[in-house]
């Protein structure tokens, strides 16, 4: 058979020969290494030594390499040995966000709100799911196929979700939402316009006076960034207890003490969940009390907590605006299993929750705050809310993104007297109602 009618085939057969090899060397290494030894050794000088025997192993294989080549290959093999395998190279990678992982040949990652297919690709599913033990091993988690799902925390405190055969059909399928071990700081939140400072000025006041806070938004609009970025607010003197399915708020504070639930055990026991947390939580003393996300009945004991002396606390959950938010709550109270009356949920959400602060991912891939909405209480059945900021989008520029303006609605929030008994003093331009804000 002609190559010429196969371009891709040459190409093809480099890359198996390269993979080869670097199954046989990565084979001897493992044969070679002297595990006493490397007990005594750790971190870059471990990979130093290491290094220098993948080095000898490649010499002894007498297969033609150029330099190029060879870099390549010791730091895959080291990659295969002490890292992640593949994933190494896209978690060195600043700028993903996101690495969606469809089976072991589909890898996409997505870079500045685009998404991308990677060059990237695992051996086989076998393959895959050693790197996903691997990764979920450190914080005491398992998958297989009696619990084939997953939800863990990564060294670098990115978010991973595994699932696994028999529930996904073609191989492997692993979200990693990509944190970063620097999280986004305020700065970068407005350099990117995701909100303005006048918007700041009232989050920040909001946190200082200890209002409550919940953060509602759609999936990737950055719920969990941005109440990282609010607790940086939060005195260090306060004592926090965060609870979380899997702890990924990276609090700056001293006195903070982290809870995470735990799955059930493989006969299906011993799970604790959130709303057990967040009771046990109500014994330790907290001043502040961060959900990092409310999904199920532990909303109720997250409003009683608000409403019995444990202002300032936090939360996100899922929706799309901020009366979606409440209505949204309402459900969430509903599977607690009570049958409370709709008047009383709402009367208890109105006096728990003093502000909604609504993010968005818009077209193209721009995340923005695109409400910040005062809950002032109830009239009749209904529970009132005023926006105070929002975000108004204005058409789709020729690169797919989503373009518009902050506004001012020049509305002074009724909880002013509270920030201002805290010591928070705004100036009333920043309430005047105008565009603030173009991009």
């Amino acid at each position: 058979m002609n190559p010429a009618t196969h371009p891709g085939r040459p190409a093809e057969n480099k890359e198996a020969s390269f993979e080869e090899l670097k199954q046989r060397i990565h084979s001897k290494l493992v044969d070679k290494l002297d595990l006493s030894r490397i007990g005594d050794l750790e971190g870059d000088k471990l990979r130093r030594e290491i290094r220098l025997v993948v080095e000898h192993l490649c010499d002894s294989e007498g297969t033609l390499l150029n330099r190029t080549e060879r870099e390549r290959l010791i730091d895959e093999v080291l990659d295969e040995t002490f890292g992640l395998g593949p994933l190494e190279v896209l978690l060195k990678d600043p700028t993903i966000s996101d690495i969606l992982i469809n089976g072991p040949k589909n890898i996409y990652c997505e870079r500045r709100g685009k998404m991308e297919k990677s060059n990237v690709v695992f051996r086989n599913n076998d393959h895959l799911l050693q790197i996903i033990d691997r990764i979920i091993s450190k914080v005491g988690r398992r998958v297989d196929e009696t619990c084939p799902m997953v939800d863990a925390r990564m060294q670098d405190g990115s978010r991973f979700n595994a699932i696994i055969p028999p529930l996904a059909l073609d191989g492997a399928a692993v979200s990693i939402r990509r944190f970063g071990s620097n999280p986004l700081k305020l700065e970068d939140l407005l350099n990117f316009k995701a909100f303005t400072p006048e918007m700041v000025m009232l989050l920040e006041g909001a946190i200082k006076a200890r209002l409550n806070v919940v953060i509602s938004g759609g999936t990737g609009s950055g719920k969990t960034t941005l109440l990282n970025t609010l607790s940086s607010f939060i005195g260090n003197s306060d004592r926090i207890v965060t609870i979380e399915d899997a702890a990924e708020l990276q609090l700056q504070q001293d006195h903070v003490v982290r809870l995470e639930t735990r799955p059930p055990n493989i006969e299906g026991k011993g799970a604790i969940t959130a709303t057990d947390l967040v009771r046990n939580s109500l014994r330790m003393r907290p001043e502040r009390i961060i959900i990092g996300e409310c999904r199920g009945p532990e909303t109720l004991d997250m409003l009683q907590a608000m409403n019995t002396g444990h202002e300032g606390s936090m939360t996100t959950l899922h929706a799309n605006t901020p009366r979606d938010a409440i209505a949204r709550m309402e459900t969430m109270i509903m599977m607690a299993g009570f049958d409370l009356p709709l008047k009383a949920m709402r009367t208890q959400i109105a006096s728990a929750v003093d502000l909604v602060v609504q993010a968005n991912r818009l077209q193209g891939g721009p995340r923005k705050i695109t409400h910040i909405t005062e809950v002032v209480g109830m009239e009749q059945d209904t529970v009132v809310m005023q926006d105070i900021y929002s975000y108004e989008p204005d058409g789709i520029d020729e690169n797919g993104r989503t373009y518009g303006r902050f506004v001012a609605h020049g509305i002074r929030p009724t909880f002013m007297p509270r920030l201002e008994a805290a010591g928070v003093r705004l100036p009333a331009s920043a309430f005047r109602q105008r565009v603030m804000l173009e991009d």
